[in-house]
């Protein structure tokens, strides 16, 4: 088939996402054709809106820090990745195609001209370079292995848009997942992938700002604390997750590196209710304040500092400064009624009350922004029928699956384009190797 409506493919790649554009560009300079579908009219586009438009491309960790950071299941499954693409070798390669690299804090690499732009076209210009084709408004609408294909499979069928078709001898997906809905991940692979049978574990959002009722959670948007320790527990006291970044108060709730990290677990549990048709149960997001500080040596310098000449409030007596506003929170949760109470005004029991305060400020949570502010999606494709050394989909030889569709979600800082990078690299070199 060579016309317009029918068209044919060694290799055909759905999502001209950051990992359909890398995954491109590496089977097209090993020499295979190479066809890739993207549904919206350019590509690229999350990549464009990432970071804040600034694209955090990699991170500064090591490979085998950075595949911890994506849990268990997550680092087992992404080490043959990321030995195969380090995030240092990414930063090289990115170098190479003229796109110089910056560390920031939080273990985040940004492009130096701070343009997500530049990625973008980088990717984009390197892709068409290899030799790929990219055929843009050419939205999936079905895929299905060619007549008596399964185990045998011999190449793919798929039709899109404009009662067109493409066959390929080899399918790489990775259209996205369901996050930043406008950009065009609206979540159509999972329908895909599960019409063949295969199990799809249910996406979340993730990466997303917390709601709060609390109305003086909301009275503090606009402030942020850079070191805290923040926790996430459930209804029953138990603690899903920790993490040590800054938080930003907002009109809604929480964001911020440690809301936003955290933020799974509260997704998860809006899912849960969903299915159950019964309201979301309260989370707590507890702020430690003083992470360096256990709650003995907090004690004590708040006793040391009441010793101090003068009148010495709480803001005088902390080893760091924190805004005045979330001062008063402390005060008020720790029931103190002052906005900066003195120190050496303070019994025992008040004392207590503080320092408890100062390492749980207690906010509640009862839901996440949802898909629409969310950064990635947690969810997808089963790592179980997936080869973590070839990202072939068990029982599909010929079908490939990588970036977000995957079940693999990391925290802030790089971890996710590092993973849809990596395992894009994974997938295109085996397929160009069948």
């Amino acid at each position: 088939m060579s016309s317009e409506r029918g068209l044919e493919s060694e290799i055909c790649i759905v999502g001209a996402g950051a990992a359909g554009l890398w995954a491109a560009a590496v089977a097209a300079r090993a020499g295979r054709r190479v066809l890739l579908l993207e549904k919206t009219p350019r590509t690229g586009t999350k990549v464009l809106a990432s970071g804040g438009t600034r694209c955090n491309l990699t991170t500064t960790f090591d490979v085998r820090a950075a595949a911890d950071l994506l849990g268990r299941e997550g680092s087992r499954f992404l080490a043959p990745a990321f030995r195969a693409l380090s995030p240092s070798d990414l930063r090289a390669r990115f170098e190479g195609l003229g796109v110089e690299t910056v560390e920031e804090p939080l273990e985040k690499v940004f492009p130096k001209s701070g343009s997500a732009r530049e990625v973008r076209d980088a990717l984009e210009l390197d892709t068409k370079a290899a030799g790929a084709r990219i055929l843009l408004a050419a939205g999936v609408e079905s895929l299905s292995p060619v007549e008596g294909a399964g185990q045998g499979s011999s190449g793919w069928r798929i039709a899109i848009t404009g009662d067109r078709e493409v066959r390929c001898s080899r399918l790489i997906v990775c259209p996205g997942g369901m996050s930043y809905a406008r950009t065009g991940t609206t979540g159509d692979g999972y329908r895909w992938l599960s019409d063949l049978g295969l199990p799809i574990v249910e996406p979340v959002p993730a990466l997303v700002p917390l709601s709060s009722p609390a109305a003086w959670v909301r009275e503090l948007a606009g402030v942020s604390v850079q070191d805290v320790e923040a926790r996430i527990v459930d209804s029953g006291g138990r603690v899903l997750g920790r993490r040590r970044r800054p938080v930003l108060f907002t009109h809604r709730g929480v964001s911020g590196p440690a809301a936003m990290d955290l933020s799974v677990h509260v997704a998860r549990a809006e899912a849960t209710a969903r299915r159950a048709k019964t309201p979301v149960a309260m989370h707590h997001l507890m702020l430690d304040l003083s992470p360096e500080l256990p709650r003995e040596a907090l004690r004590s310098l708040l006793i040391d500092a009441a010793a101090r000449p003068g009148l010495p409030t709480l803001s005088r007596a902390l080893p760091k400064q924190l805004p005045g506003r979330v001062i008063e929170a402390v005060a008020n949760q720790a029931g103190l009624g002052a906005i900066d109470p003195r120190v050496n005004g303070l019994d025992r029991e008040s004392r207590h009350r503080l320092v408890e305060a100062l390492k749980g400020l207690d906010i509640p949570i009862d839901g996440t922004l949802g898909f629409d502010c969310a950064e990635v999606t947690a969810g997808g494709l089963a790592l179980t029928h997936v080869d973590p050394g070839t990202m072939r989909v068990r029982g599909y030889r010929n079908l490939y699956a990588c970036g977000e569709i995957l079940d693999l979600a990391g925290p802030i800082g790089g971890l996710n384009f590092q993973s849809a990078f990596a395992t894009a690299e994974v997938a295109a070199l085996d397929a160009a190797r069948v």
